[in-house]
């Protein structure tokens, strides 16, 4: 950091970071970070998912976090719900593989099909 002004930069990517946390309506992004999940790489990937939204100015979308989702060799698990359709469950995801999610589900309303673990049906 090398100015006042990257530091507020850093301040406002963060506070947005923290506004999609806790609104509620729309998208609603699922992160489980259970003991297996965190030490599989899952904060990463929520990392990956604020980040890439912020980028994406999509404020609109909420990102939590879950416990265990019980399937331990597959995690990082990943939730997208989109309101209206059904509930797609991403298993094996990686910083990258969240950042695919966002612009493929999320942004572009296409599922991805390769990162899939199960769709439950609205």
């Amino acid at each position: 950091m090398k100015s006042l002004d990257e530091l507020k930069a850093i301040r406002e990517r963060a506070q947005q970071a923290l506004k999609m946390r806790e609104s509620g309506d729309g998208v609603v992004v699922q992160v489980a970070m259970g003991t297996c999940g965190i030490a599989a790489g899952a904060r990463g990937v929520m990392m990956a998912l604020l980040d890439e939204l912020v980028l994406r100015k999509r404020s609109d979308v909420f990102v939590t976090q879950t416990g265990c989702a019980g399937l331990c060799e597959k995690e990082p698990i990943v939730t997208v719900k989109v309101p209206g359709k059904s509930d797609v469950v991403y298993g094996g995801v990686t910083d990258q593989k969240a950042r695919d999610i966002v612009g493929s589900h999320i942004i572009n309303g296409q599922i991805v099909s390769d990162y899939v673990l199960n769709i439950k049906e609205a």
